[in-house]
């Protein structure tokens, strides 16, 4: 190797000083330095693990998080369904039906003047808050699971690390990432996830034979570099199989050995999805996805129209329940700062109601919670209006609110994701709430 005089160094010093300036840092929204101040990185947070509570259908925000003035759907008056509340953050309301959060808003940041322009779609909706970005007809992007798995790997590789509770579904998939980013399901808790547990005419001989023979494929008879990709991917997924059909996963999922009275204080089967979530945590696992939109208790689930607005508050509280349990079971166990907790939906709802006593669809400006996971929590981000249509203070984008997750997990929001030999950023633009790291 070549060695450089003192000369030649100090004469190369402006063009190093330019190249470091000039690497990626930490965006983060509201950051930007003064002219001619230098860049420096933001902070990256430490947290390990996310559970991303999805209420499927689109979560009224001024029902729920955003409490406006009441109105009365008889009489045609907008407004919120609900009586709003105190909570922990002084000034700040919720939903009378949020009884239980209330008193513990201390550890959450309410987000609410999320806002995107897709509207009447709820499958386009829910790709854009799963994956941060519009949909695309040349490439598919990964959720916000997979990117999390993509830049923090596995946390143990005999326990999955993206696990949905829920049904399966493209918008919570890996994209471009490939089946190494994947997902393990279930959409029972009382059952745990399918396709890990040998059938019964399948001996253990039987078990290695099969393993010896996927091991000829890979280095004998087969070059790999030949090999199409679906079936490298299925190669992935079947070694990641085999190494998590164990009990140290698959004994996550026994919630028979929770304390009743713990089961109990979580509720129904949202909230034993909750638990488990807990427990998948303790066990883990990366990333979990916690799907809200089943069992539609009120005759619709959160896409309140019609009908559905009348027992809207069964949902809510089914949340609170669960959600509140959540926070002190992690609390409890020395998890909470550890593990960033997402509450999201695809869109609001207008303040108005419509013909039958409902509400449509409205996304210029929604509500997003998070807590945990070392944020600076106990705040609003963002005002919105008298009726919680459009931000008026602070609108947080799509981006954003996943630039603030994989902040909080440790990644760089301006890091690259790789589509073969083209580059994409982990977030579309995103940059990280400053008031929140």
């Amino acid at each position: 190797m070549r060695k450089f005089s003192r000369r030649e160094f100090v004469s190369a010093l402006p063009s190093l000083t330019a190249a470091a300036a000039a690497a990626p840092r930490l965006a983060i929204a509201g950051s930007e330095p003064a002219p001619g101040a230098p860049a420096t990185p933001g902070p990256l947070g430490k947290a390990e693990h996310c559970i991303f509570i999805w209420l499927g259908g689109g979560a009224s925000q001024i029902d729920t998080w955003d409490p406006k003035a009441k109105g009365d759907a008889k009489a045609g008056k907008a407004g919120s369904y609900y009586d709003p509340i105190p909570t922990a953050i002084p000034g700040v309301q919720v939903c009378e039906h949020l009884h239980r959060c209330a008193p513990l808003l201390d550890r959450f940041a309410l987000v609410r003047t999320v806002h995107h322009d897709t509207i009447d779609e709820h499958a386009r909706a829910t790709n854009q808050v799963h994956t941060g970005r519009p949909t695309a007809g040349t490439i598919i992007y990964p959720s916000i699971g997979s990117a999390v798995l993509a830049a923090r790997g596995p946390i143990n590789d005999r326990v999955a690390g993206y696990v949905l509770i829920g049904i399966p579904n493209v918008t919570r998939g890996p994209g471009f990432l490939g089946a190494k980013c994947g997902y393990v399901y279930l959409t029972d808790t009382s059952v745990g996830p399918a396709g890990f547990a040998r059938q019964p005419e399948i001996t253990d001989a039987r078990q290695r034979r099969r393993e010896a023979l996927l091991d000829a494929m890979r280095t004998g008879r087969l070059d790999p570099a030949d090999m199409p990709r679906l079936m490298a991917d299925y190669d992935t997924a079947s070694r990641q199989a085999f190494a998590m059909a164990g009990p140290q996963f698959m004994g996550l999922f026994d919630l028979s050995a929770e304390p009743d009275a713990l089961r109990e204080s979580y509720g129904g089967e949202f909230g034993q999805r909750l638990l488990l979530s807990r427990r998948l945590v303790e066990g883990g696992v990366r990333f979990i996805e916690v799907s809200h939109n089943l069992g539609f208790i009120n005759g619709t689930g959160w896409d309140t129209h019609n009908e559905g607005q009348l027992k809207q508050h069964l949902l809510i509280e089914e949340l609170d329940k669960g959600l509140a349990s959540l926070v002190a079971d992690l609390e409890a166990r020395k998890l909470f700062d550890k593990t960033v907790i997402a509450v999201a939906t695809e869109f609001g709802r207008p303040a108005q109601f419509d013909g039958g006593g409902g509400r449509g669809h409205h996304a210029k400006c929604f509500s997003m919670v998070l807590a945990g996971g070392g944020l600076k929590t106990g705040q609003a981000i963002g005002t919105s209006d008298e009726l919680g249509m459009k931000p008026e203070e602070d609108p947080v984008s799509i981006p954003e609110f996943h630039a603030t997750i994989h902040a909080a997990l440790g990644t760089n929001p301006a890091e690259e994701l790789y589509d073969g030999a083209r580059p994409v950023p982990i977030t579309d633009g995103g940059k990280a709430i400053r008031r929140l790291l």
